[in-house]
């Protein structure tokens, strides 16, 4: 069977009283695509990158030729992928009026399966604008807007999402220190510890001798860092639980952290980075997540391909921990007599398979709790 020879691209008829817009984001340009009533094919223009006035003006100069050519004034329907540019753009553009602004997420949108397809930013403008106009007609599964958050709501996450990136950083020194150290012969050194100092000064090498005046300078200046890392890692923390304890006793970080085995991080992570916007029903928080289910279902094919992974990593991985802090702290749940009947079924072995089952219900649980007041059955609290 040979494929039938491509076909010139059909003209765009539609009538929904918008001009539709897509913006392609690079560090030096942007490209403006658009589709204006009365115009059968889709016009570019390009503005420096940063350039926000340049880009109002564009898309105000689009707005008075479609005014001229039809007689009146059309509103203005934008969509951008979700990038390197955050969400300022899209701020400044619903702070117009006269814009609507879309944040799509560019995973969602369907592109040919061909192993070598054309992708240039004239054809990734193209097929934004037609995604838009689908998602306007009303068909919601053509692609995934994402849900901005607020200027606050997106400031709330700075506190975990640092602490993270110092963690991994005193990490990063740790090794690095060590490893400088196992290349002559010395083993053990903990640099965590308060003595780290006093310690250095007494090693040996391997083979008994000092060691090295140069890398002796060397540990100590990355001792210096280290030392900072943790400093500033308190300061976050310092500051994480002030927020917490400044908050409502109503508020979902303040309820969370009753619970026995949920401390002030994975609170503040559950807030931040899940519970901050509305939810209409379990398997969105849980796709949310990245925990929802993934079939493989077509004629006698049926399998499951594991979780989507397609949500929020940081609340996917926290989650995952707290599962198995929730054995540890919550023995009488139903949640973990749930999960120890799952994993006698199979004699002890899928414990990290069912380890994530208990995730996304434990996700589930904790959000009825936090936005309703839903008790979870079984479940602790911390003493006052």
């Amino acid at each position: 069977m040979t494929a039938e020879p491509a076909s010139p691209l059909a003209a765009i008829r539609v009538d929904l009283g918008a001009i539709f817009i897509s913006l392609e984001l690079s560090k030096s340009t942007w490209l403006v695509t658009s589709l204006s009533p009365g115009s059968e094919k889709m016009s570019r223009h390009s503005v420096p990158g940063g350039d926000l006035p340049a880009l109002l003006a564009c898309l105000n100069l689009l707005r008075e030729k479609a005014q001229v050519r039809e007689g009146r004034l059309y509103p203005v329907v934008v969509i951008q992928e979700a990038g390197l540019d955050g969400f300022w753009i899209h701020r400044a553009l619903e702070a117009e009026g006269w814009i609507t602004s879309h944040v799509v997420d560019a995973a969602s949108v369907a592109v040919s399966r061909r192993q070598r397809r054309a992708k240039t930013d004239r054809i990734d403008g193209e097929t934004l604008v037609r995604t838009l106009m689908a998602w306007m007609r009303g068909e919601p599964r053509v692609c995934s807007m994402v849900r901005v958050p607020t200027l606050e709501e997106e400031d709330q996450r700075r506190i975990g999402r640092e602490r993270k990136a110092l963690i991994e950083e005193r990490k990063r020194h740790v090794n690095r220190i060590k490893g400088l150290l196992f290349s002559i012969g010395v083993r053990g050194y903990e640099p965590t510890r308060r003595d780290r100092r006093e310690r250095l000064e007494e090693l040996r090498t391997g083979d008994g001798r000092l060691l090295p005046a140069h890398l002796t300078a060397q540990l100590s200046r990355e001792l210096d860092r280290l030392e900072l890392v943790n400093e500033q890692i308190k300061a976050v923390e310092a500051e994480r639980d002030a927020q917490c304890a400044a908050a409502d006793s109503t508020a979902p970080q303040a309820m969370l952290k009753g619970i026995k085995g949920i401390g002030a991080e994975i609170a503040n992570i559950l807030t931040c980075e899940g519970l901050f916007r509305q939810f209409d029903n379990r398997r969105q928080i849980a796709a949310y997540a990245g925990l929802a289910p993934s079939p493989w279902r077509s004629g006698s094919i049926d399998r499951e391909q594991g979780v989507s992974k397609a949500g929020n990593p940081r609340l996917r991985t926290m989650m995952i921990q707290l599962a198995w802090l929730w054995l540890r702290h919550q023995p009488d749940s139903a949640l973990t007599r749930w999960f120890h009947e799952r994993v006698s079924h199979s004699g002890g072995r899928g414990k990290k398979i069912a380890i994530v089952a208990l995730a996304r219900k434990l996700l589930v649980a904790l959000w009825k709790y936090a936005t309703s007041g839903v008790e979870i059955e079984g479940a602790v609290m911390t003493k006052a």
